[in-house]
Parts: C-alpha cells; structure tokens; sequence
C-alpha cells in the first residue's frame, strides 16, 4: 500500500471525527488507510491515545452522536467532581442522552437514556456535559453512600481561589436538593436522599470528608470544617481541617505531601501554635483511616475525654 499522504497538523496526537476531517479537505481514501486506527464509527485516530487528556480524547465521542452528553463518571472526572474511576479493562466513556431518543450501540461508550432537562446540561471546554449537580445525583448510581457524600460536599466547597482558580461551589446544596426532588424515581434516589442529609459545607478534601464521617458514626461530636480558631483578644488564626471550639481540639488530616522539607517545617509551627494557644492538636494520616477509620476516630475520642467530653453530654 502506498505511503499515506500526510494529515493536517490539528489531527496529529488526537481522535477526530470523520466528518472534521472531511471538512478540513481529508479524503475518504485517506481516512480509510490502514495507518488510522477506527475508533468506532465516524472516529479516527492516527496513533494512540491513552496519554491524552480525558477532554481531548472523549470530545469525538460526544460529537459524533447527536443529543448527547458526558455524563456520570466521565463528567465527574472532565468537572472534577471525585468520584471512584473503574482501572481496568479497555477506557469507556459514559454519555447520556434523553429518554426517547434513539438507541445507540458504540464502542468505548456506555450510553445512559433517561430524562434529561436542558438546564442540566452545560459546556465545559467546548463538551457538553452535565452540570455538577445532575452528574452528583447519576453517581447515585454506582457509587456508595460514604462516596456520594464526598463527591457532594466537593460540589458545595467554597473554592480557595489561589489553589482553585475559582471563587464559588460548584453548585449549592439546594442545586443538590432539586435535582433528587426533580427525578422523584431515579435509580439510585434513595441513596441520594440518605448522602445529602450528610452533606456539608467546609470539607476541603475527600479524606477530610471520610474522617468527618467516620468521627460521626462512632457517636462522637460532629466537627467543625476549616472554621478559624480566634483566640481571647479575636485575633484571628489558621483553620483546622476540623475541630471542636468548644474543647480547644483541632484535627489535622496530613496528605502524602505533609513529607516535604517546606510543609514539615510548617508543620512544625502550626504545632507550636497549637501548643500557644491553649488548644490541642490531633494529627490523622492515610495509616490512621484503614479499617473504617479506627484508629483515627480512636485518637479523637481520646483528645476529647481529655479534654472533658463525655458521651451523652
């Protein structure tokens, strides 16, 4: 077979669609060679993709089937919305399209047919996509209770612009609400119900989200997330992950980048802080959250006994 003629630039290290290639003047002859891998019907690649990023390697997906969105576990990691991403087998793409629409049988994609309003869908670097709150009650599908509430109080956050490059949630707790009071009979509705009662505002992290649950289920107080501490002459301090004003108790939940020279030496102030202002501080890690978090929920009990807490008080 002759040497194929040469693709224009912009389709070089990414799928397109047939339909792009024909506009940009790619014959059917070359978009049928040998050296284009066929994606599915209407796909072309010319090389692999794995590597790519998930927006540039789903978009095709979404363009080549009309009345159709990422939804569910793609729109949560394309909308960084965590949520438990399956690590096997061949990479697949969840779209949703409306009830009534017609059947579509696809590889690589999984195709949801459900009711589906137009303000549920949204643009997010030229995807369709769903918006945070309707992908949040679709997890509702496949993910745990424990699960859905970490990808909703991800979803109400109040974004840290200087980390975030944002400065409002995602969407609010009465988005959340709306959507379960919009699709009454959903898969995966009574899940939805139970995880937003448990929803909160202040988690900054899917570990501090566990750590607050766990610390709840074991029957203890429920803390406070990312509230500053003040002290007696209202200057105010940093913000523990969570805490108990009330028992001077703050708890700190230490990420694998607490090993760096920089945030160890930082560490080592907020401690003397703590040490300063009266208030004790209680330090939880990855090794401390197996096991249904019981060794970090122990460590808290511990702090509070000290501190005067007593069950039924």
């Amino acid at each position: 077979m002759k040497t194929a003629s040469p693709l224009p630039d912009d389709f070089h290290g990414r799928p397109f669609t047939v339909a792009e290639a024909a506009a940009a003047g790619v014959s059917s002859k070359r978009l049928r060679h040998r050296s284009l891998a066929a994606l599915g019907r209407g796909i072309r690649s010319l090389g692999t993709t794995p590597g790519l990023p998930l927006s540039v390697r789903v978009r095709p997906f979404i363009e080549v089937n009309e009345r159709c969105a990422a939804s569910h576990l793609t729109a949560a990691e394309l909308g960084s919305v965590p949520a438990r991403q399956a690590k096997e087998g061949p990479e697949m793409y969840h779209v949703i399209r409306p009830e009534g629409a017609a059947h579509l049988n696809r590889p690589h994609v999984i195709v949801h047919r459900m009711k589906l309003y137009d303000d549920e869908v949204t643009v997010l670097d030229g995807i369709p996509i769903t918006t945070p709150e309707r992908t949040w009650l679709d997890l509702a599908e496949m993910l745990t209770v424990d699960e859905l509430v970490v990808a909703g109080d991800s979803c109400v956050r109040v974004p840290r612009p200087e980390f975030d490059g944002r400065d409002l949630p995602l969407c609010s707790l009465a988005d959340l609400q709306r959507m379960i009071d919009r699709h009454r009979g959903k898969r995966g509705i009574r899940k939805a119900r139970e995880a937003i009662k448990l929803i909160r505002v202040g988690s900054d992290s899917p570990q501090e989200s566990l750590l607050r649950l766990a610390i709840v289920r074991a029957g203890l107080p429920e803390p406070e997330l990312n509230v500053p501490i003040i002290d007696d002459g209202g200057t105010r301090h940093h913000e523990p992950d969570l805490s108990y004003r009330k028992y001077r108790i703050g708890i700190e939940y230490e990420g694998a980048h607490h090993g760096e020279e920089g945030q160890i030496v930082r560490d080592i102030a907020r401690s003397e802080r703590y040490t300063a202002l009266g208030w004790t501080e209680v330090r939880i890690s990855k090794r401390h959250m197996h096991g249904d978090a019981k060794a970090a929920v122990a460590k808290v009990r511990t702090a509070l006994v000290q501190a005067g807490w007593r069950p039924g008080r």
